[in-house]
């Protein structure tokens, strides 16, 4: 159960409140300087399951608003989705695509005791952390580790687009697969080598409380209280510990990465506002859109409908500046110069 998780979490975490050390940051480098060059080869196995039943609610499930990526290092992983069951085995790579329900089972095999390296994607912020078995079947965290990512947008872009070519059927699918994961996997070593994470500054508690957050945004008893409960401290002093650290409140800081998912969720899908009210962990969808518009100054369906106008208006767009005008046709000025 999710609620065993701080406690392996608070394990991981140092004294200094810096869950990854040198050598595990070293092995995490080394994964994915595997991979890059598997893939680059054409050699890295990939496994994606299919979009369907996006973001609906199913027991024994869980979602999220942006994708997660998998990287097998031994033993094997079994991922329930819907409409079906995929198998993850040691060096392969799984995508696993935003809004698709699932659920995991971890087992060892001849590869040896399961252990794993994932990519989770949240707001503005990215992390890599080990998994291994600490339970008959049940994954957790070993070490993990978050990184602040302005661009995070260009990664989950580059995601989706290879979980999309995966399950295309065009010509260039195993090209457009290569290229992009070799891009991706470069993209996220680079992070690894050279980036910094104001999370990982965090004393232990207040690192914890940011990560279960973002790990359980949908969960609508997510509140102050319920975080001290799992924290193993009370709430008036875990939220007197976040504000003195962050200088936010704790209660803020929850609805606002609540939000940032439901914009994202505005942005990229056609779910019924209802729906994504619901998955960012609001019970009512009214006081939903009154945080929202609270937080952000217009009402869901207001979001919504401007992003979908600046999307517009960027198509409208001329294709070609010129010194003396612009050009709205594809490519080819509307009045070509005579030839010599």
């Amino acid at each position: 159960m999710s609620e065993e998780r701080p406690k392996s979490l608070e394990e991981a975490v140092s004294v200094r409140g810096l869950p990854v050390d040198f050598h595990q940051r070293s092995e995490m480098q080394e994964v994915l300087r595997r991979s890059i060059e598997a893939s680059r080869r054409g050699l890295q196995r990939l496994k994606v399951p299919r979009e369907e039943g996006l973001m609906q609610a199913h027991p024994g499930m869980h979602y999220h608003f942006k994708p997660e990526i998998f990287l097998q290092l031994r033993g094997r992983t079994s991922f329930r989705t819907p409409r079906e069951e995929v198998l993850v085995k040691a060096g392969e790579l799984c995508i696993l695509p935003a809004g698709v329900p699932h659920g995991e089972t971890v087992e060892n095999d001849g590869s040896g005791a399961f252990r794993n390296l994932v990519i989770g994607f949240y707001s503005k912020t990215l992390s890599l952390h080990f998994a291994h078995e600490v339970a008959p079947g049940k994954p957790d965290i070993q070490a993990i580790e978050f990184f602040d990512t302005p661009n995070l947008d260009v990664f989950t872009t580059i995601t989706t687009h290879i979980a999309a070519a995966y399950h295309g059927r065009t010509p260039a699918r195993t090209h457009i697969i290569n290229g992009l994961l070799t891009g991706l996997l470069g993209m996220l070593l680079n992070l690894v080598e050279t980036g910094s994470g104001t999370l990982n500054k965090d004393i232990a508690k207040v690192f914890q409380a940011k990560w279960l957050v973002r790990e359980q945004l949908g969960n609508p008893r997510l509140n102050v209280r319920n975080l001290a409960e799992k924290l193993h401290c009370s709430a008036d002093y875990l939220s007197h510990l976040f504000h003195k650290q962050t200088g936010e409140k704790l209660i803020h800081y929850i609805q606002r990465i609540r939000i940032d998912g439901a914009r994202l969720a505005l942005e990229s899908s056609q779910l019924y506002i209802s729906e994504i009210a619901f998955a960012s962990g609001f019970q009512d969808p009214a006081y939903f859109t009154r945080v929202f518009k609270k937080m952000t100054g217009e009402s869901p369906q207001g979001y919504r409908d401007r992003m979908e106008a600046e999307r517009s208006q960027r198509e409208d767009q001329p294709k070609t500046i010129y010194h003396d005008h612009v050009d709205w046709t594809h490519g080819r000025p509307v009045n070509p110069p005579p030839a010599d």
